[in-house]
């Protein structure tokens, strides 16, 4: 009777034993489902918010059409529109210099005046000649046409008076070789005489520019050439001269191309009226070919270089794309896109070296563009 207890009391054990863990789990199942449920909405959020943490955030523009001046880039030399050195005929002392260095001066004006007091000699001698072999003739005319000299006789003192009129003209060139003149209007230099040197022919004075207008003298690639003329306008911007351009026009093109750089010679000119551009300053040059009215136009921050071709990242539905472009002219910051986007296109101009294909972004438009 004990032992049938015993064994009876154990079934009993087992039995509860497993009616509980028969339940256990089942409720422990019902927990897991219900929080599972709680947790499903989250679930199904959390790619969508993970995905807009990982956008990148970028500045775009919107491709536009504006105009476009098409030109040539050139780099070129101011020359003045006139220039010489000042040079003696003849030698002398030099008694006046009437000019200031630096200044400007008229054509015609005396600059320089050498010691005449020979030639002023000279000419009151001729002078005095002229006058006796006019009264000569004045005479000879009267002999003549009483019959006391020959025909012969009168035509000797008609020569001799055009002797001594050909003598005083000389010695009033000679004269007049004392006196050193302006040629044009312009700007004096700086002298290398003084009052009181000895200078003898063709020794240099003093240098004259004329610097109102200016030349410039650029050159520009041989193929070109059917699309320069005369008349043509260009501009020019200079180191010397920052956040300035002046206008100029082409007047002369080189009939021959210089076969060692395949270039042509042209020389435009520069007005220079406030005077603040000197000969020899250098200069950058944009030769103006032709206007065309509709040109793609991007700012140059939204090209990726990759190697010798050029990229663009185009925004589309959200995301990034990386597209080829072909490009032409640039301005001012700007670029011509000559294919491979088209009005209206969405292009990043900043954050464009985190993206790649197909990368998520968050777009905003860029400023002052």
């Amino acid at each position: 009777m004990q032992k049938s207890s015993v064994i009876l009391i154990v079934v009993a054990a087992l039995a509860v034993g497993g009616g509980a863990g028969y339940f256990a789990p089942r409720a422990f199942k019902g927990g897991a489902a219900g929080a599972a449920g709680v947790a499903a909405p989250a679930a199904r959020e959390a790619p969508a918010r993970q995905r807009e943490a990982q956008a990148v955030a970028v500045e775009v523009v919107t491709v536009a059409s504006k105009p476009l001046e098409r030109g040539i880039t050139a780099v070129g030399s101011l020359r003045s529109d006139e220039s010489v050195t000042l040079r003696p005929e003849v030698a002398g002392r030099i008694s006046e210099i009437l000019f200031t260095e630096g200044q400007r001066v008229r054509k015609g004006q005396v600059l320089v005046r050498l010691d005449d007091s020979v030639p002023r000699a000279e000419l009151q001698q001729a002078r005095a000649n002229h006058s006796l072999a006019k009264s000569n003739y004045e005479r000879s005319i009267e002999l003549q046409q009483k019959g006391f000299i020959s025909k012969q006789a009168k035509d000797e003192v008609d020569n001799a008076l055009k002797v001594q009129e050909a003598a005083m003209v000389l010695a009033e060139v000679k004269l007049e070789k004392n006196q050193i003149r302006a040629p044009f209007n312009g700007v004096i230099g700086l002298r290398s005489v003084s009052v009181g040197d000895y200078v003898g022919v063709g020794q240099d004075l003093v240098p004259l520019e004329a610097i109102d207008p200016l030349k410039v003298d650029f050159r520009i690639p041989e193929l070109y050439l059917s699309q320069i003329r005369n008349g043509q306008l260009l501009q020019i911007s200079l180191d010397a001269v920052p956040g300035k351009v002046f206008d100029g026009k082409v007047i002369a093109i080189s009939p021959a191309i210089d076969a060692g750089g395949r270039s042509i010679v042209m020389r435009a000119q520069v007005r220079n009226d406030a005077g603040l551009l000197r000969p020899g300053m250098f200069a950058r040059v944009r030769l103006l070919l032709a206007e065309r009215a509709q040109a793609l136009m991007v700012p140059e921050a939204a090209l990726a270089p990759a190697g010798d071709e050029q990229f663009v990242f185009r925004v589309e539905e959200g995301r990034a794309q990386r597209v080829q472009v072909e490009i032409g002219q640039r301005r001012e910051g700007w670029v011509e896109v000559v294919s491979g986007l088209a009005e209206g296109d969405v292009v990043v101009v900043a954050g464009s070296h985190k993206l790649h294909p197909g990368a998520a972004v968050k777009t905003a438009q860029a400023a002052g563009l």
